[in-house]
């Protein structure tokens, strides 16, 4: 009896002693992972008061958003960098939910499982503990202002700073994680020979995709910081990084992604560097030394466009190493592998075309490029626009390995020399090209509140036709049917006149490799071996993004097969 109660004490005293490790080790990570703001000294102008006036504008001293004919809406903020953050939290605060709440959606959508969102939550809150360390002072005060505005109903996730910070590493960790497929822009300029007037053109696709929702609100941000270079860029409610934009010495900064290893610490994220070489740089090399001070978490390609140098090289950079590409023609192309010596993977250089979809993309754009020898803004709004497959073949409505992949958050044009750019409308870049002058936008800023109109009415790139046609129609029919496929998998429940509908998706996207997928995958859920084997063998005949997708289908096959 006596050995038995002594067990029984040891075991309590292991117990308890768990216990304590357990809460201790709760302790360290609430502790390390929680980001302080940055301190502020003049909290003054955080009593700052908006004026409405109308439901599509509304400004704070000189600053003011608007919401133009298109859909877009503009922003114009100055001054130091609490001010500015203020400022824009105030002037977006709608916005800033919306796109908030449009992400956690898609984020539930993608992870159904609340155990593991709870996982990734405290993985993510881990991995990006010291990221504050890798943002700039300027910049956090710019994000703490912002966050000012930000809703506390998603204080589950974090507090409203640390929560508007760690999204600015969205891009990074969604491309980082190559299977959920975020993220595969294509970009390319030309000058001199190359060009229709011999200036600097660049065109490029933001493919970052988080749902259809996300993209509905773009906000074209102008810029005119305490310190630096004025500046435009393409964002979204509570996003202070740059993604795509363009400086008032006629530099611009496009990313792209680049295949990467999954990171295990966090750095800066690319879009604060990038948002770093639009305020600071005025050149190629000086935006080259700028990336090269900071540490980031993933492979990009920084496509830069310069006035003053007359050309477009890119900036290839990984975790570890950096190297400037420049072309020896008069054009250059970035899809999303490196093509520099020192920085190119094997796994591209020695791949066959049809194994990569950024391998593929990149000789369509030369295909397209040799049929367009001398660039300008409607031949370069024509090439992002395109759908087709080498030698112009068809390969499905959303097919990654496309130009237009029908998923684009945004489509953009510049022309450095002159200080133009033009910013694609809803949806993806189908709707209008709308121009702004940036000389004409910050020399006028101030009077805005009476004119209201700051784009360059005259020089608006009209739609593409494929918005008007049927295949448009059929596109949009073709994602509601893959919606209730997706559905009906999820919850595991047989679809009404399954046939009919299967029938019609095939007729609304029949090149598309996914449309076979969707359907072999649920016929081999609910036991229709034959027909899944069916139509996996279908969509191998397809053109398929890359070639661990094809792997995956011939794994399904074996797997029914050999059961």
């Amino acid at each position: 009896m006596h050995k038995i109660k002594k067990i029984l004490k040891t075991l309590l005293k292991s117990v308890i002693i768990l216990i304590i490790i357990i809460l201790v080790l709760v302790v360290i990570f609430k502790i390390t992972t929680k980001l302080n703001p940055p301190t502020i000294e003049n909290t003054e102008i955080e009593n700052l008061q908006t004026t409405q006036v109308d439901s599509s504008f509304s400004y704070i001293k000189n600053n003011w958003i608007n919401r133009n004919k298109f859909g877009l809406w503009e922003m114009y903020i100055e001054g130091e960098a609490y001010e500015r953050g203020i400022i824009n939290g105030k002037l977006s605060k709608d916005l800033i939910y919306k796109q908030e709440n449009a992400f956690v959606n898609q984020i539930k959508l993608m992870i159904p499982s609340e155990s593991y969102l709870k996982f990734l939550k405290s993985f993510i809150g881990f991995f990006n503990r010291n990221i504050d360390k890798h943002v700039i002072d300027e910049y956090q005060k710019e994000i703490y202002g912002i966050s000012k505005s930000a809703s506390e109903k998603f204080n589950f996730i974090t507090h409203n700073y640390q929560r508007i910070l760690n999204y600015h590493a969205a891009h990074d960790i969604g491309h980082a994680l190559q299977n959920m497929n975020l993220v595969a822009c294509t970009a390319f300029s030309g000058w001199d020979s190359r060009s229709a007037d011999s200036s600097l053109i660049i065109g490029r696709n933001f493919d970052f995709y988080s749902g259809d929702e996300f993209a509905e609100d773009k906000i074209i941000l102008f810029c005119n910081p305490e310190k630096g270079y004025k500046f435009m860029i393409v964002t979204w409610g509570g996003m202070i990084g740059a993604t795509s934009g363009m400086n008032d010495q006629g530099l611009t900064v496009t990313l792209n992604a680049a295949k990467s290893d999954i990171p295990f610490g966090a750095a800066t994220p690319i879009s604060i560097v990038a948002r770093e070489i639009l305020q600071y740089a005025s050149n190629i090399d000086e935006a080259f030394e700028i990336a090269k001070k900071r540490k980031t978490f993933v492979s990009e390609s920084l496509f830069i466009g310069s006035a003053k140098d007359g050309r477009t090289a890119t900036i290839e950079k990984s975790p570890d190493n950096q190297a400037l590409l420049e072309s020896n023609n008069d054009y250059i192309i970035c899809s999303n592998h490196f093509q520099s010596t020192e920085m190119q993977k094997d796994e591209f250089a020695n791949a066959k075309i049809e194994d990569y979809a950024t391998t593929y993309r990149f000789n369509r754009v030369e295909e397209l490029l040799e049929q367009n020898q001398k660039l300008d803004i409607n031949s370069v709004a024509k090439i992002l626009r395109d759908q087709k497959g080498l030698n112009n073949e068809d390969i499905g409505m959303g097919n990654e390995k496309a130009i237009n992949q029908l998923i684009a958050h945004h489509s953009i044009i510049f022309k450095p020399e002159e200080l133009k750019v033009w910013v694609s409308t809803s949806p993806f870049q189908l709707g209008e090209f709308v121009c702004y002058n940036l000389n004409k936008v910050f020399n006028e800023a101030d009077s805005i509140k009476e004119s209201k109109v700051i784009y360059e009415a005259d020089f608006t790139i009209p739609a593409d036709s494929f918005l008007y046609s049927n295949n448009y129609k059929n596109f949009i029919r073709f994602k509601e049917i893959r919606t209730q496929i997706q559905s009906a998998i999820k919850t595991k429940t047989r679809i009404p006149e399954e046939d009919y509908l299967f029938n019609e998706i095939i007729e609304q996207n029949p090149d598309f490799f996914e449309t076979y997928v969707y359907l072999g995958d649920y016929f081999r859920l609910f036991n229709m071996q034959d027909k899944a084997v069916l139509a996996y063998k279908k969509s191998l005949k397809m053109e398929i993004p890359n070639i661990y997708q094809r792997e995956s289908i011939e794994e399904k096959i074996i797997t029914i097969e050999e059961y």
